[in-house]
């Protein structure tokens, strides 16, 4: 991984990408990612003062998004606490695509 202007790493892979945008969910970092999302899919802006208190990510299938992949999916199982104290789940397949050497997350499919 390489570094970006903002000191995160950048990814080399699909897989890569998705946990440091869950580190960046975890963090409230909104910068990383609206960067590391795709502009054809991307929020103009995006507010992160309700977010849970994520706890864990589990990668649970991936398909292609290798360092020479133009495209990826990454099916997740991410847990967290709502700020009345339940516990939820988000299980999500999301789809990354390669441009010009940088990962970008671009849409996915919630279960």
């Amino acid at each position: 991984m390489s570094e970006t202007e903002n000191s995160r790493p950048e990814p080399d892979t699909a897989v890569e990408l998705m946990r440091s945008r869950f580190e960046a969910f975890r963090s409230a970092d909104a910068d990383w990612l609206l960067r590391t999302w795709h502009p054809s899919s991307r929020p103009a802006s995006l507010d992160l003062g309700n977010n849970p208190r994520w706890r864990g990510l589990q990668i649970v299938d991936t398909h292609d998004g290798g360092p020479r992949d133009s495209h990826g999916v990454v099916e997740f199982r991410a847990t967290y606490i709502e700020a009345d104290g339940s516990f939820g789940i988000l299980h999500e397949r999301s789809r990354f695509v390669r441009e010009s050497g940088r990962w970008f997350y671009m849409d996915g499919d919630v279960y």
